[in-house]
């Protein structure tokens, strides 16, 4: 008798545990990701419906939040020079698709997935804009960036997390925004 009733439980406490996630996930869908650094602002419009953010080692919600401030923060540096005292740039990022392609990998040497970079999976990244002075907004916009040279950009030697979507964004600012401003 003791045994069914660990047994059942067990099942129950798997169930409920099952129900709490599910709950928290189902709660992170409506949520939309807002990073700031300096004078950008980013919200990351329904994230888990982008193309491709996925990642092959982190714990995804931890990578996503990585990938948020370090484009949010390559976006401010690149601005930083452009954008005057009370100037302040604001983007809404509706989907991200990494450079490359996340592909499974066999055998003993790795259980985790791995990104393939190659030039036929280019980072792409559709937003909309402004840039406000104040309350005043001086520059609307969107876009729907994508970079199939990308590989030829950027150095080897570059080994930092995503160096090809920080591109992506720094050349948009200094082609399409800062002549404008």
């Amino acid at each position: 008798m003791k045994i069914g009733y660990l047994f059942f439980a067990s099942i129950l406490s798997i169930m409920s545990a099952g129900c709490a996630v599910a709950t928290e996930e189902a709660g992170d869908v409506a949520a939309n990701p807002v990073t700031t650094a300096g004078k950008v602002k980013i919200e990351w419009q329904t994230p888990n419906k982008y193309t491709d953010i996925r990642t092959a080692t982190e714990v995804q919600k931890r990578y996503e939040q990585r990938m948020f401030d370090e484009l949010t923060k390559a976006l401010d540096k690149a601005s930083e020079k452009v954008l005057k005292d009370k100037e302040k740039l604001e983007l809404v990022v509706t989907d991200v698709d990494l450079a490359g392609d996340l592909r499974p990998t066999f055998g003993q040497a790795s259980t985790s997935d791995i990104r393939i970079i190659k030039d036929i999976y280019p980072p792409r990244i559709n937003f909309s804009y402004r840039v406000l002075d104040g309350e005043q907004v001086i520059m609307v916009g969107s876009e729907k960036l994508r970079d199939m040279r990308f590989m030829d950009r950027i150095s080897n030697i570059d080994n930092s997390s995503f160096k090809y979507e920080k591109a992506l964004l720094k050349d948009w600012f200094d082609n399409t925004v800062a002549p404008k401003l």
